[in-house]
């Protein structure tokens, strides 16, 4: 209603300065008012055309250099306009309307400095482009996102506003055309040590899966992609009809399970959350290839769990959850926690990443390290942020043997962040 509104006022302006020449020229007179009423009957023709030329219709798409990107790269967009009548336009202004997503900026490792600041990462993206098509049936406007933040990216509309020379007419038009952009987490220069593990029928320790114990077969196994030729049990191979590997002593060492606390929480810091994201994602490719299998348990909105298997194609399930997960659920995560590792084997390393901390996490850490083998927390938060009690929760947990890894802007800055797993 309110467009047509509009129109009607546009047109009955037009309508109005075309009589009042006209009406001008026929009680004036004479060459001159003949002269302005045909000089500007072509500019009313001109505007009724616009008013009524149909700027809906056009072609409007959008093409990435790239889909997927990682945090913090750059993608070059270009918009481009086709339309099948080649009505003369002194200019357009276009306009890319950015999600809420794509309201912050991700520079990497400088981002760090303002963990106690992260509203300094908020910036209003705006792009318009103003072009002068004239006759042109094609129209291409290129672009450039910068510092692109992790997570899927859904660019959905384009704006478009064009109009005559003296701003009588002005058409506007959105345009929805939906395109996507996925940029992965980081990985953060994360050193760890190598995990020491034990054989099941003795003490000696087992460092990598290609180590000299891999002598002592244990049992057999289905085949599974990733394990060596030299592995494959020919006789059994033969019996069973399918490929069979040996089973070694040195797979039952002990696995890992990483922990992401993606809860959400009212005093909540949304950089040490990505900081925790990336964390995680470093932690998974570092455990990937050293001795036992590799979990990764996602607590928030959602519980997400990646079991210990052999499986090629867990690492992009976990990337591809990573990117997307943001800071959800309303049961605390250290009553889901106690739930979630109840479920699963005893026994294992518990490497848990998480920005928050207090009273009710320390009674159930106490509670899990009882049932695995090792409990280490990766605890990431800016240093000014850190409150008194989540500093006497830290001193409390350190005190019973559980490793704490306190992450601040400081550590994060450095060319390589050192974990203690031990």
């Amino acid at each position: 209603m309110k467009d047509l509104l509009q129109f009607a006022g546009k047109l009955s302006s037009i309508v109005f300065l075309f009589l009042l020449l006209f009406v001008f020229a026929m009680f004036q007179g004479g060459f001159l008012s003949g002269f302005l009423f045909f000089g500007f009957l072509p500019i009313f023709l001109y505007l009724l055309a616009l008013l009524f030329y149909p700027l809906k219709e056009w072609e409007v798409t959008r093409e990435f250099s790239r889909h997927v990107v990682r945090a913090g790269d750059r993608v070059a967009v270009t918009i481009r306009i086709k339309r099948s009548v080649p009505f003369p336009l002194y200019y357009c202004v276009c306009e890319e309307i950015f999600p809420d997503t794509l309201r912050l900026v991700d520079d990497r490792t400088e981002r760090y400095r303002w963990m106690d600041r992260p509203d300094k990462l908020h910036v209003p993206r705006t792009i318009k482009k103003i072009v002068f098509p004239g006759f042109r049936r094609t129209i291409e406007l290129p672009y450039v996102v910068e510092q692109i933040p992790r997570g899927e990216h859904q660019l959905g509309a384009v704006r478009i506003r064009t109009g005559d020379v003296f701003g009588m007419v002005t058409k506007e038009h959105t345009f929805h055309t939906e395109n996507r952009i996925a940029a992965f987490p980081n990985e953060l220069p994360v050193r760890t040590p190598e995990r020491v593990g034990s054989l099941e029928q003795g003490s000696a320790p087992s460092k990598a899966i290609h180590a000299r114990n891999t002598n002592i077969a244990s049992g057999i196994r289905a085949y599974m992609p990733g394990d060596k030729f030299s592995w494959i049990d020919w006789k059994q191979t033969a019996k069973k009809n399918m490929f069979v590997t040996k089973e070694f002593e040195q797979e039952k060492s002990t696995d890992t399970v990483v922990v992401l606390d993606a809860c959400h929480y009212p005093r909540n810091n949304p950089l040490a959350f990505e900081v925790a994201i990336e964390l995680t994602t470093s932690l998974l490719g570092s455990l990937d290839g050293q001795t036992a299998q590799t979990g990764f348990l996602s607590i928030g909105e959602k519980t997400v769990y990646f079991p210990l298997t052999h499986d090629p194609l867990k690492k992009d399930w976990i990337h591809w959850h990573l990117t997307s997960l943001q800071p959800g659920g309303e049961v605390p995560f250290p009553v889901r926690l106690r739930e979630e590792i109840m479920q699963l084997a005893s026994g294992a390393t518990i490497i848990l990443v998480t920005p928050h901390m207090d009273t009710a996490y320390e009674q159930v850490l106490r509670q899990i390290k009882k049932r695995t083998k090792q409990l280490i927390v990766m605890f990431v938060q800016a240093s000014s942020l850190i409150s008194q009690e989540e500093h006497m929760v830290i001193q409390q947990l350190r005190s019973e043997g559980i490793v704490v890894n306190v992450l601040t802007e400081k550590e994060l800055t450095r060319s390589m962040i050192e974990v203690t797993l031990s």
